[in-house]
């Protein structure tokens, strides 16, 4: 029997090892926003307990390995053996790396409408304060990397995409292009793949990304937890000085001497390192990325669970014969264009989410979408009660009446 059928049948093989947050015994379809951890994050939270009890402010050596296998987990996935940034979220490196663009002399930034809210936010305060912020539609997604290359030109600073978008689970094809029109015209690109990491195969060479900046983090498919985000550094990050820069980023030369002529950097990720932090989540998702490799969950295996818990429910769903104006989803265009959610089309989908919170099954809206995220540790049957649950709610909200 394969690994995917052992995990089909129930009760699945690998629920046994999130005990502590009792996945066979609840219907947690927010694998997009939040998996369960492994029992074993647990360990990794003592360890970093241990040693700050142990060794005080002697500890950060330890510390630091840790970050170096996060790092090493990430550059697995990516299949890359660049310099890796790490910080808590994405935010703060994203902030790192607008301030290290010569803003004044390409004052343009290109992104989608389907950011989500880390760049939406900071975007359109920052198109506020006077730069040019383009933001182009997200359908046809077929085409939207090729109309951000268009749209590239000698003021833009940066062009930032995601690889999958977070509403909708689409997968954005042709990043290769869009990295060639970047390089062009001495653009950079930023790519967001955190609804990618861990919910299909993103490799650097794969999408031609070599020279771009790509983010990401691990509290949602790999189940590092929060505090485990990364920015991949491209070789000209070596020239550039990000203006938002903390002490770490000098830490290797903290004895020398320091003139008032100019900041330093360190080199490699240093360069883009904040200040002091709590080390906690690194050694939980160092023990995490340990427990992925034991487990033999690779990229490629964990990409066969999400299309056949997501095909899943797809089907489930049209089995209720719904009509559009309650749940609409997007039937033209194969699951394999999708990443890990289904994201179905609902007018009503923040009080359907609260109706199936209060059935005790965790799903969540992002406007006029539903998200249903399944994880690796459900069984099918979890899956079947979790659509059995929302065609329950529908009809207790009065927006679905079977015939």
């Amino acid at each position: 029997m394969s690994s995917l059928e052992k995990l089909r049948r129930s009760p699945n093989a690998l629920a046994p090892h999130y005990s502590a947050f009792r996945v066979d015994e609840r219907l947690l379809l927010t694998g997009h926003s939040h998996q369960a951890w492994p029992d074993v994050a647990r360990e990794g939270q003592l360890e970093a307990f241990e040693d700050a009890a142990r060794h005080v402010d002697e500890k950060w050596e330890r510390a630091f390995a840790k970050a170096e296998r996060v790092r090493d987990g990430f550059r697995q996935l990516l299949d890359d053996d660049g310099s890796i940034a790490l910080a808590q979220n994405t935010h703060e490196l994203v902030t790192r790396f607008l301030s290290a663009l010569d803003l004044r002399a390409r004052p343009r930034l290109v992104t989608s409408e389907g950011e989500f809210h880390t760049l939406r936010r900071q975007l359109s305060r920052l198109d506020e304060e006077g730069l040019a912020v383009v933001r182009l539609q997200v359908d046809p997604v077929e085409t939207l990397a090729e109309r951000m290359a268009a749209s590239v030109d000698e003021r833009t600073s940066a062009v930032l995409v995601s690889a999958v978008l977070f509403e909708t689970a689409r997968i954005v094809p042709g990043l290769d292009g869009l990295a060639r029109a970047c390089a062009r015209a001495g653009a950079e690109l930023v790519v967001d793949v955190y609804h990618a990491l861990g919910a299909l195969p993103f490799t650097v060479a794969a999408h031609g990304l070599e020279r771009a900046w790509i983010v990401g983090g691990g509290y949602k498919y790999l189940q590092l937890g929060e505090g485990n985000c990364f920015m991949r550094l491209p070789p000209q990050a070596e020239t550039m000085r990000p203006v938002f820069t903390g002490w770490f980023a000098e830490f290797d030369e903290l004895g020398a001497e320091h003139s008032a002529a100019g900041v330093s950097y360190g080199r490699g990720a240093s360069r883009f390192a904040g200040s002091t932090y709590d080390p906690t989540s690194h050694y939980r998702a160092a023990r995490v990325f340990d427990f992925f490799e034991e487990r033999s969950l690779s990229p490629e295996f964990l990409r066969s669970v999400s299309l056949h818990q997501t095909g899943l429910l797809a089907r489930l769903v049209d089995e209720l014969d719904l009509p559009e104006s309650v749940i609409a989803r997007d039937r033209a265009t194969p699951r394999e264009a999708f990443g890990g959610f289904l994201g179905l089309e609902c007018p009503h989908a923040e009080l359907v989410a609260r109706q199936l919170a209060d059935e005790d099954v965790l799903t969540d809206a992002r406007g006029h979408y539903l998200r249903l995220g399944p994880a690796p540790y459900l069984s099918d049957e979890q899956l079947q009660a979790t659509v059995e649950r929302l065609a329950d709610v529908l009809k207790r909200v009065g927006v679905f009446s079977p015939p």
